[in-house]
């Protein structure tokens, strides 16, 4: 059966919350075009078997967005490789640089290579890329390092091409942990990627969790146990209008900062007491 993709015409003030809210609901990637109009083409690509109208319904019934026009319609293979090699252009973050296996990448610096897929990641969406930007200004090698909800693996396997001594990645999606199991592998980074249950009783120098703002806040807990005393925590996936309930919530065990805002999108950076 072939992919999906799901477009849909929205208030540009709605767009961002009905992105998130796609993603909420299953859909395995989303795109935002025209911006800069009073109204903005949301587009998200469904697996086969998603029935796209009720996924649709519920996402702008999670958001209260008012939509229009919207279409779904069978991606064809040619179709899909076309479109995902034309919408993904590499990306360069200080001594990061990210592309997929179809792109020339240039010489020196720390490179990960990421092709378009089933799982979240390849740092076209701007909040993999504010915490990619946290990794290459704050890493400076030797960390130990926790990916909470890792997807594709891109920031476990950046974090060691940066140089971190142990990188452990977590998803309660199986889908997620083969898919970042075999980029780790196409990389040769050394991460050990496996289901939240199976880490170790162990702390971090390092904690990213690129989620969403809900799931953030009832890993809470967790993450901040799972982060050393003077470690430091990111935590993305989250739009401006969710930073206090989110900050609220790893206030009682980090001093909190907001660490970059890119549209709506922003990183919180914790520090643990």
């Amino acid at each position: 059966m072939p992919w999906l993709s799901l477009r849909v015409q929205v208030a540009q003030a709605s767009a961002d919350a009905l992105s998130e809210a796609l993603l909420e609901e299953g859909a395995q990637a989303v795109s935002i075009d025209a911006l800069e109009e009073p109204q903005a083409w949301v587009s998200a690509t469904l697996a086969p078997e998603v029935d796209g109208a009720r996924l649709l319904a519920r996402a702008a019934a999670r958001c209260g967005a008012h939509i229009e026009q919207p279409s779904v319609q069978p991606i064809d293979d040619a179709d899909w490789v076309r479109r995902s090699q034309a919408q993904f252009s590499p990306l360069q973050v200080g001594r990061l640089w990210i592309g997929a296996t179809w792109h020339e990448a240039p010489p020196g610096g720390a490179r990960v290579r990421i092709d378009p897929g089933l799982a979240f990641g390849t740092g076209s969406h701007a909040s993999t890329r504010l915490v990619l930007g946290f990794l290459e200004q704050t890493m400076q090698g030797g960390e130990s390092v926790l990916d909470y909800g890792c997807g594709s693996g891109i920031l476990a396997i950046a974090a060691a091409k940066l140089g971190a001594a142990r990188v452990d990645a977590v998803d309660i999606d199986p889908l997620a942990l083969d898919v970042a199991r075999a980029n780790a592998r196409a990389n040769a980074a050394d991460v050990t990627v496996q289901a939240p249950e199976a880490l170790p009783p162990a702390g971090y120098d390092l904690v990213v969790a690129n989620i969403l703002a809900r799931p953030l806040i009832e890993l809470a807990s967790e993450l901040t146990a799972r982060t050393k005393r003077g470690g430091r925590i990111a935590l993305a996936g989250l739009l401006a209008s969710q930073r206090d309930e989110v900050w609220r919530a790893y206030a009682p065990a980090c001093d909190m900062a907001l660490g970059g805002r890119e549209d709506e999108w922003i990183v919180l950076l914790g520090v643990r007491r």
